[in-house]
């Protein structure tokens, strides 16, 4: 780095940080000074990593028809463990060293991690095979599966509607068949809108429940990651591996001791005893479907035949979850572009070269899709006008929001509503305005984004079909309660045929 300033430049800089410039020629030595201990760390001893080698390849279109996959590989952990002998795709926004990853976006292209996520360690030393890395959406910043560098994926119901997002191509690969498993992320819904409008079983665990180490990010107090599966039996089993604590993730602490044995939840299907409460405010939003309404309603209420004690529920802060969720953007965008990716305000590593890449986005800005581009604009405009007020306000918004489905908790043992509003949207035309663009990135976060925010644990499961599209039903349990979501996940997946719903 050069460690040299020009008076002209320190006082561009002084005059944008609100300072008169007038004396910058005072500030040139203390400046440099400085920048030259900067340049120094590029002395410093880091981790030597071989090189890993590792064979992969760009699908072809024929092999491809949904768009679904960024690049295959068969990367086969220990042959025996856990997973022995289990497919599993990832979505590529994980690190897998010596293999390429574009996080959706052009600006990211042609970068090739060193190191492994951690989750990918566990799943490689439990036997299972990395087949391949999915498509998701730029940044992982949309609910639709219509904003990829790559274009669009396509649902496996139907070609001409949203796969949902931003895990797209995991749920596509799971739903069709192609993986026994997937792992997506999940910042306001990202595993779950693609289950639901998929039709596959997508967890998103408590808050710091499975290592986020060495996967790209939105921001810490929202990422989650899970696992993404046909049916609740395999998903249990692959959370027994992906949880707990790696020593690193900053978000996991006070984690319950291991180890996490899910699928001995799964051996009963009779519910007797376990409350399920109906969140009215889940029901009848602006953006509904009635017949997602009525279908989630419908297989809520048939717990009540497995022994569950049904009944509605009012959480009045639900129907205000939105507004803490945009006011939280400008901790996503100052994370992610801000700060391009490094995660100053918590000790995690994030790897120099991602933040090297990343930094490049600068100079492509307009190749962000339109949602990207609104909240970036929308962010910076609310910095310039209130600073980060807004910002904290939210933050003081989610406490409440927290301690609202707390309460609602102490009550009865799950909520349950509908995971989206609506089935499966149609995928927009490619000239499509920056309004439609951003409207169906964002239109099915409604339910799911809350507990992002809240951190509490929630899984989507497919409860019924509406004019050939998937329906999705949410759960949402106590934090680290995710045996009794599988147990009642598992026990309605026995009892109902859901695709004749």
């Amino acid at each position: 780095m050069d460690t040299s300033v020009s008076v002209a430049e320190l006082a561009e800089v002084m005059t944008s940080l609100g300072m008169s410039g007038s004396d910058a020629e005072s500030y040139r030595g203390l400046v440099e000074s400085n920048l030259e201990v900067a340049a120094s760390t590029e002395g410093m001893a880091t981790p030597e990593r071989e090189p890993v080698a590792r064979r992969w390849s760009r699908p072809e279109p024929d092999d491809n028809p949904l768009g679904a996959w960024y690049v295959r590989t068969d990367i086969t952990g220990n042959g025996a463990g856990r997973l022995a002998g289990m497919r599993i795709a990832v979505k590529d926004n994980l690190l897998l060293a010596g293999v390429p990853l574009m996080n959706g976006t052009s600006i990211l292209e042609g970068y090739t991690p060193d190191v492994d996520s951690e989750i990918i360690t566990r799943m490689l030393n439990e036997g299972a095979t990395i087949t391949g890395k999915t498509v998701c959406e730029a940044y992982c910043f949309s609910g639709g599966s219509h904003t990829s560098a790559t274009g669009p994926v396509r649902n496996p119901h139907n070609r001409d509607h949203s796969a949902g997002g931003s895990s797209s191509g995991s749920g596509v690969v799971v739903a069709n068949g192609e993986v026994d498993a997937a792992i997506g992320c999940d910042q306001g819904g990202s595993v779950r809108m693609p289950s639901s409008f998929c039709g596959i079983v997508g967890m998103k665990p408590t808050w710091g429940l499975v290592p986020y180490t060495g996967i790209l990010g939105m921001n810490p107090n929202i990422d989650h990651t899970g696992p993404m599966t046909a049916d609740v039996k395999t998903n249990a089993k692959l959370l027994e591996v992906l949880a707990g604590p790696d020593g690193e993730d900053s978000r996991q602490l006070n984690l319950p001791a291991g180890p996490f044995a899910y699928t001995d939840q799964l051996a009963s299907t009779d519910l007797s005893g376990i409350r399920i409460g109906i969140v009215g405010e889940g029901f009848g939003l602006p953006t509904s479907d009635v017949n997602v309404d009525a279908k989630v309603r419908a297989a809520a209420l048939s717990l009540a035949a497995l022994g569950a004690e049904v009944s509605d529920l009012s959480v009045p802060m639900h129907a205000q979850s939105g507004v803490a969720l945009f006011g939280a953007m400008q901790a996503i965008t100052t994370s992610m572009f801000g700060l391009d990716g490094c995660l100053i305000e918590r000790p995690d590593v994030v790897p120099e070269s991602y933040i090297a890449a990343q930094h490049g986005w600068r100079e492509q800005a307009d190749d962000l899709p339109a949602n990207v581009k609104t909240v970036l604009i929308y962010s910076e405009i609310m910095r310039r006008r209130a600073g980060y007020k807004y910002l904290a306000r939210a933050m003081q918004g989610v406490r409440l929001l927290r301690e609202a489905y707390d309460d609602a908790l102490a009550r009865v043992d799950l909520l349950a509503m509908p995971t989206t509003p609506m089935t499966a949207t149609r995928l927009p035309a490619s000239d499509a305005s920056p309004e439609e663009v951003t409207a169906l990135a964002f239109g099915p976060v409604a339910n799911t984004s809350a507990f992002n925010n809240t951190h509490h644990p929630a899984i989507s499961i497919p409860c019924g079909m509406s004019e050939g599209l998937p329906v999705g039903m949410m759960l949402v349990g106590r934090f680290y309660d995710e045996a009794l979501i599988y147990r009642v996940a598992h026990a309605f997946e026995q009892a109902e045929d859901w695709q004749n719903r």
